[in-house]
């Protein structure tokens, strides 16, 4: 039970940044996340367009580390799906209407650094 409110709670924290920053930037689309992807050891910029999407549709997973949000593949791989993501918020690793999906597309170049 815990550990399903932390992992929501972060879920949560993590996109509301991502949505503040946007509004915070009049409401345009901006560089205004981070999201690393493992396989590539890249850093895409990264910004919300719709923060709240149906779960239909192929969704790729989005987790939480120490050092932020990371995923495990990014553009020009096959797996990555354009920014169509989904967080495990109850930790069951299926995908179910107590996870969140949302839009957020990766800005390239990536980069080495944060």
């Amino acid at each position: 039970m815990l550990r399903n409110t932390t992992a929501l709670l972060l879920a949560t924290v993590a996109v509301l940044v991502v949505v503040a920053s946007a509004a915070a930037a009049g409401g345009r689309a901006g560089p205004t996340g981070v999201i690393y992807v493992t396989s590539q050891g890249l850093y895409y910029d990264t910004f919300v367009t719709a923060s709240s999407l149906p779960m239909r549709g192929p969704f790729q997973k989005l987790e939480m580390s120490q050092t932020g949000p990371q995923t495990e593949f990014g553009p020009g791989q096959p797996g990555y799906l354009g920014g169509r993501w989904w967080m495990d918020v109850n930790g069951n690793e299926m995908q179910d209407e107590e996870d969140m999906f949302f839009l957020c597309p990766l800005l390239g170049p990536g980069r080495a650094a944060r």
